[in-house]
């Protein structure tokens, strides 16, 4: 397992954060200037987004306080730095630019996140057969279109849904030895 500080890490692997919003100048920062600083908007999900998410869970008359929205906010933005941060430090050994589901689902695998690795891989699994059926259609697609140019439009099949949601599990640690 590798060895990684969890936290609020101001200079983690080399980017300096600027939590306190703008750039310089009167001008807001693009998260990209010379300075490298990457502003707080720019390093954590969009709240809403995360408030999204939060509700799907909870009854329909469940209320989630801002600072509820706000702690969730900075603990998935960190978790994903972590793990992504982990996937490209093994992308990087091996000379790639590109990090995948393979390396995200590897990462979640060496920091000890087994049970989502293992969810995570049938999604991914279950992704990439749907976009085989779509580009097998769409050559299908574009072969007919071909044959029938201007005589009538295109057919195309829609595939199904990923309806099925992935679940995780509430694991009580509470018994564990950690």
């Amino acid at each position: 397992m590798a060895d990684h500080k969890i936290g609020n890490n101001s200079e983690r692997d080399g980017y300096k954060y600027n939590f306190g919003g703008g750039g310089g100048g009167g001008f807001p920062s693009d998260g990209s200037g010379e300075d490298g600083i990457i502003r707080e908007q720019d390093r954590l999900l969009p709240i809403a987004n995360v408030g999204r998410i939060m509700k799907q869970i909870l009854p329909p008359n469940a209320k989630i306080s801002k600072e509820a929205k706000e702690t969730m906010q900075e603990c998935v933005s960190e978790f994903i730095s972590f793990v992504t941060g982990e996937a490209s430090d093994k992308c990087q050994k091996e000379k790639r630019k590109t990090v995948n589901g393979d390396d995200i689902c590897w990462a979640l695998t060496t920091l000890g996140f087994d049970n989502y690795a293992e969810l995570l891989k049938n999604y991914l699994h279950r992704y990439r057969e749907q976009e085989g059926e779509r580009a097998n259609q769409n050559k299908a697609s574009s072969h007919e279109e071909a044959s029938n140019y201007r005589t009538e439009p295109p057919r195309r099949a829609a595939l199904p849904p990923m309806n099925a949601p992935m679940r995780f599990n509430v694991v009580d640690r509470s018994t564990s030895l950690f």
